[in-house]
């Protein structure tokens, strides 16, 4: 294939050598029937697809493979291989195989992967189902000895204790994280958006292990991280490192209270002269310095 397309009507050729093959001479009758060759090829291709004749190699005992330059502009780089030979003690050359094989400068697809290399995190939907291997480096084998299909005595203080136990530890799982697990959970966790290096911890006022927000989390994991329960961060319901944090840190500052103004000042000693009239358009002019007596 080439840029996503296969060569339709061809066949893609494993080549392999064997010591046989490596040996063998090219046989001058299979060498000469350059015009045999390109007439076979004529028959699964247009001639102007065919270019010229760029070589011929042996592949056994009176088997020769002549190659042709492909022209097809969307398989650059590739040619067509047409394989010929003969009957022992004959000079009849037919052609056994035609293919599109690529060169060392051929645009070719990338190559396959299972789909459990492809996946990408993120990648899981709704409906998705992603079956875990049974030789997966993140998990163990769990604890099988806790079998809790019999039902517990609910009169024996004991069974219900054991019980109570075993489901809290987790022992009824059939596989557990492993140890290689969880320390990739915890890189992961403290190097990507969650740790002290993203660049909302680096603008935080400060650090989630001082917010009232973060949730601790039990056992030695919890030494390093937590659960963000504060609705308005970006991390809500996440897990984050201590050392993470963000504008929303519950003492990041106080709410300032209602500005309250002053009082009016009234001034009681002074006045202002005004112009006042009894009828319309007649002023009359107030005395400027009435006194205070």
């Amino acid at each position: 294939m080439a840029g996503g397309r296969s060569a339709p009507g061809y066949s893609q050729r494993v080549t392999s050598t064997p010591t046989a093959a490596r040996r063998a001479t090219v046989d001058q009758v299979c060498a000469d029937a350059v015009d045999v060759a390109r007439l076979g090829l004529l028959a699964a291709t247009s001639d102007d697809l065919i270019g010229e004749h760029v070589g011929v190699e042996a592949d056994d005992e009176r088997v020769v493979t002549h190659r042709f330059a492909c022209l097809d502009p969307a398989y650059r780089g590739w040619h067509w291989a047409v394989t010929v030979t003969r009957a022992s003690r004959s000079r009849t050359v037919t052609v056994d195989e035609t293919v599109l094989l690529p060169g060392p400068d051929a645009l070719l697809p990338p190559a396959w992967l299972p789909w459990s290399e492809r996946l990408r995190p993120g990648d899981l939907g709704v409906g998705d189902l992603l079956p875990t291997r049974e030789d997966d480096a993140r998990l163990e084998p769990g604890w099988n000895a806790a079998d809790l299909s019999e039902p517990v005595d609910d009169a024996d203080p004991d069974e219900q204790a054991w019980a109570q136990t075993v489901v809290a530890l987790g022992l009824t799982r059939p596989r557990v994280l492993s140890p290689i697990g969880l320390a990739d959970a915890l890189d992961r966790w403290y190097s990507g958006d969650a740790g002290p290096e993203a660049p909302l911890a680096q603008a935080a006022p400060a650090s989630c292990a001082s917010c009232a927000f973060l949730l601790p989390i039990g056992g030695h994991v919890g030494q390093a991280f937590g659960v963000c329960a504060n609705v308005y961060s970006p991390s809500d319901g996440r897990v984050v490192s201590l050392e993470h944090g963000c504008g929303a840190h519950s003492e990041a500052a106080v709410v300032p209270s209602a500005h309250v103004p002053p009082p009016p000042v009234v001034d009681n000693l002074g006045y202002d002269v005004v112009t006042v009239g009894r009828d319309a358009g007649e002023p009359v002019v107030v005395d400027e310095d009435p006194g205070l007596g």
